[in-house]
């Protein structure tokens, strides 16, 4: 009865254990879920910040050029705007005298009309034929001759007058349009340059932002690095290492873009490979670490867009198809590490035969059973993941592209 009895107790006590173990395992995952941001949204992100950047750096391109045209055309106009001014307010005033001349000239040949109509009706009345009425006539004649005279000069004044009055009109009309442009050009130059500096001030938030996203990704692959360091599965090439940091450093104090335009998304190098030790996988192929999965992150180096430095990536990073999924180890083999870290979330390490080790990085939570030192066969479960899985491959030294395990 005693026996039963503490057999009960022992099972109770193990259940109990088993049961706050789960429930710490998913208070854990719910805090990871909530304050770290994931693999898999940082690379979309980087992405689309690097689409973004580059995108307002053509932005800004156009606008320089716009404004170097605008300034280099305002420069030369400049020089006559004044000019043109002053010029514009003697023609004006030139304008007016002549306008007032040309009243004058109007009302003078108005009379002088008159009274060669007045005098050719004079002259066309009979006459007493005496000496005295023919005097009068040779007067009258006469006058009507200067007044025909004066109405003819008057008329060719008045109508060169009328053409000095056009002239004036189209030259000033043209000075007030040249004006008139120039101070359009000025506007839109304020307006260009103001639009320019808004550019700028956005560009620098993406470029900042951008900046803080490439450094976290290169944390969690210098993390995984020194993690593996650490277990003595890879070794740390500590000059190619120092040559990144100063690439790094140099990159990210300068304000420098690369000009190729034509850069949507982070560009793939297929050979250049040399920087790290890669090794071809000839054995059989195995199952894939997630039944159902897109592949967001490929295995090797990339050029990144913005900063222009070269990155290796030594892993690929698997999207679940579905929620909180299995993770399953790919072949045979022992657990030698199993924790959570700061950066890459919860990490597990398989090693296998012939020096092969799998890496299973950015785990929501790992399985209560996985601990370092147990045995576990291809297949079996060894965590979850809900947002991307790392998924990195060794071999003595050398990496191998995981996909080839599988594919």
């Amino acid at each position: 009865m005693i026996r039963l009895y503490l057999a009960l107790l022992l099972l109770g006590i193990c259940l109990h254990a088993k049961s706050d173990i789960e429930n710490q395992i998913k208070n854990t995952s719910k805090k990871i879920l909530t304050f770290n941001q994931t693999y898999s949204t940082i690379n979309e992100k980087m992405v689309q910040n690097a689409k973004e950047i580059l995108i307002q750096k053509q932005t800004i391109q156009r606008q320089n050029k716009y404004l170097e045209e605008l300034m280099a055309e305002l420069s030369e106009k400049e020089k006559s705007y004044e000019a043109n001014t002053t010029q514009l307010k003697e023609l004006k005033e030139s304008h007016e005298k002549l306008k007032k001349e040309q009243a004058k000239i109007e009302d003078e040949l108005i009379f002088t009309i008159a009274k060669s109509v007045s005098l050719s009706i004079i002259l066309e009345e009979k006459y007493t034929v005496s000496e005295e009425s023919l005097i009068e006539f040779e007067v009258l004649k006469a006058m009507l001759i200067q007044t025909k005279e004066k109405a003819k000069t008057l008329n060719s004044m008045y109508y060169a007058n009328s053409k000095d009055i056009d002239v004036l009109n189209e030259h000033s009309a043209a000075l007030e349009q040249a004006i008139a442009n120039i101070d359009t050009n000025r506007k839109n130059l304020l307006t260009t340059q103001k639009a320019n500096t808004e550019s700028l001030k956005q560009l620098e938030i993406a470029k900042a932002s951008y900046k803080k996203e490439l450094k976290t990704v290169l944390n969690k692959q210098d993390e995984l690095k020194k993690t593996l360091a650490n277990l003595n599965i890879i070794k740390i090439d500590e000059i190619r290492k120092a040559k990144e940091e100063k690439e790094r450093k140099e990159a990210f104090e300068s304000n420098k873009f690369i000009a190729n335009e034509n850069l949507p998304q982070v560009k793939k190098h297929g050979s250049s490979y040399q920087d790290i030790k890669t090794k071809h996988y000839y054995g059989d192929k195995t199952i894939a670490p997630l039944d159902a999965y897109v592949i967001t992150k490929e295995y090797g180096t990339y050029t990144d867009p913005i900063y222009h430095i070269k990155i290796f990536n030594e892993s690929i990073s698997l999207k679940p198809k579905e929620d909180n999924a299995k993770v399953k180890t790919v072949f045979n083999g022992k657990v030698i590490y199993a924790d959570k870290t700061a950066v890459l979330n919860n990490i597990v390490i398989v090693e296998h035969e012939n020096g092969l080790h799998t890496i299973y990085a950015n785990l929501s939570q790992i399985s209560p059973n996985i601990k370092t030192g147990k045995k576990i066969k291809k297949g079996y479960t060894i965590g979850r993941v809900n947002d991307e899985l790392i998924f990195e491959v060794t071999q003595k030294s050398f990496h191998i592209n995981p996909i080839r395990l599988f594919q």
